[in-house]
Parts: C-alpha cells; structure tokens; sequence
C-alpha cells in the first residue's frame, strides 16, 4: 500500500493509473476523447445527410445536401456579398445586445437589493417578457417607421427583459455574509452594489451574457425583414421568395456558425476572466 501510494506521489510509471468511466454520473473524460467525440459526432450527421440525400431518401429541393449547401455558401461569399451582409447582422445584435446589458445589470440588481423597486418593476417586466416579439412588429413599425431604430428595439426588446431577471437572480445568489461585511468595515451602499456585489456576480453574469446573446441571435430574422435591404435575415428571406433553399440553408449556416465562435470566444473569456472557477 505505501508503495503504491509513493509510486502516486512520484508519478511513477509502474503506478496503478484511474480507469475513466465514459458513463460515470458528473465524471470527467480526457479532454482529447472529448474533442474526438464532438468532431466525430458533427462528421457523421453530415455524412449521413449527404447520403441521404445521394439515395434520393430526402427531396434535394427541401432538404439540399451539405456540399450543395458550402458551394452556395461559397457563391454568396464572392459573389453575393455575404460576408458585409454577416458584418451589418454582427453590428446590429450586438448594439442592441450591449444596450440591453447595460440596462439590465444595474435594473437588475437594483430589483433584487431593494424591496421597492422589486414590486414596482417586476411585474411590468414579467408581463412584457411573456409577450411574444413577433406581436409587437406591427407597433414597432407605427411607433418607430422601418429604419434601423426598428430592428434594434426588437433585438433589444428580446433580450433585455430576459436578461433582467437572469442578473436579479444572479444578485439574490450572493451571500448575505458578503454585504453584511462590507458593512461591518463601513462602506457604503453604493460601494457594495459595486465592489461587493457586482464582482461576486461577475462569473454567472457572464454565463446570462452568453445565454441572452444566443437568443438575441434568433431575433436577427424577424428584426431584418422588417423593410431591410441588408443583413442575414434579408438575405435569407430573399431567397426562400424563389424558393432557393440552398441559400436559404447558407444563411442558417453562417449564422450557427457565429454563434458558435462567438460562444466559444465568450467561454475563453469567461475561463481566463475567472481562473479560481
């Protein structure tokens, strides 16, 4: 037993090594494994959708092939300007994601400190959120016109009310020992909302970031065909008018496909913001 428990301090070779549970509950797997197995994943999907669509199992017209879909991907590239279209869509969630945000954490941990200002605004802001985006198009259009203030209310309007509530939740989960000693050295209010509170949130108000910007991303169709001549949304509404469903695919594609860098972006972010987590 004590040799093998210095062979574990020494990281001997002849050391017993842990044998992985691909299936234990909460357990970890080798990060490689774990790599192999989403890459891997991802290759079959699409190489089971080609065939499908090979042996004629799916309708092309309704369902194009993934290599269908990348050469029209690749002509809407050099041709079809998609790459300035996917730049005004970026600008316009995250302006309208960046608004949101900067509303939302001080309305939010204002709501969860302060008994009063919880009573007044949250019910108004539970009875907006449940209201569906698409409902309030018409409003937007008589309140705002067509521009560009229309689509970043209902990209902000689709995020922010949701985000509120997700940092109220985030405040509430900071440890009253935390405030009530910040007292006990003599700051102020304004200082532990700050210096105190905010910090503590910070890691889980970045995972609501990631969240509330994932959903503002699935506004982007409905705020874009709103009279736009510009952006994904346009250019896929422009293309399921003639029925070009291998465009239409292209700019789904391009979409998921920002999300994912940008998710992957914000988690590296968050790891190295937050290193002790």
């Amino acid at each position: 037993m004590n040799a093998v428990l210095s062979g574990l301090v020494r990281g001997d070779a002849t050391a017993p090594r842990r044998r992985v549970n691909l299936f234990r509950l909460r357990g970890d797997i080798p990060r490689g494994l774990e790599l192999a197995l989403s890459i891997g994943g991802c290759v079959f999907v699409v190489a089971l959708w080609e065939l499908s669509v090979r042996a004629d199992w799916i309708n092309p017209l309704f369902f194009p092939a993934p290599s269908t879909i990348l050469a029209a991907l690749y002509q809407l590239i050099t041709t079809g300007d998609l790459l300035g279209h996917a730049a005004i869509s970026i600008g316009r969630v995250w302006l309208a994601f960046l608004l949101a945000a900067a509303m939302a954490v001080p309305v939010g941990m204002l709501m969860s400190n302060f008994r009063v200002v919880g009573a007044l605004l949250e019910p108004i802001i539970d009875f907006i959120r449940y209201v569906p985006v698409p409902a309030l198009v018409p409003l937007s259009i008589i309140w705002l016109g067509v521009g560009e203030s229309t689509k970043i209310f209902l990209l902000w309007t689709g995020t922010f009310f949701q985000l509120v509530l997700l940092v109220a939740d985030e405040a509430r989960r900071v440890p009253q020992e935390f405030v009530e000693t910040a007292y006990t050295v003599g700051a102020p209010t304004p200082r532990v909302l700050t210096d105190v509170m905010l910090r503590a949130m910070a890691p889980g108000l970045m995972d609501s970031f990631r969240i509330t910007l994932g959903w503002c991303w699935t506004y982007l169709i409905l705020a874009e065909i709103v009279a736009a001549d510009s952006g994904l949304g346009f250019v896929i509404w422009a293309a399921r008018r003639f029925l070009q469903t291998p465009n239409v695919m292209a700019g789904v594609l391009t979409i998921g496909l920002i999300g994912l860098i940008t998710d992957q972006l914000l988690r590296r972010l968050n790891r190295r913001l937050f290193p002790y987590l």
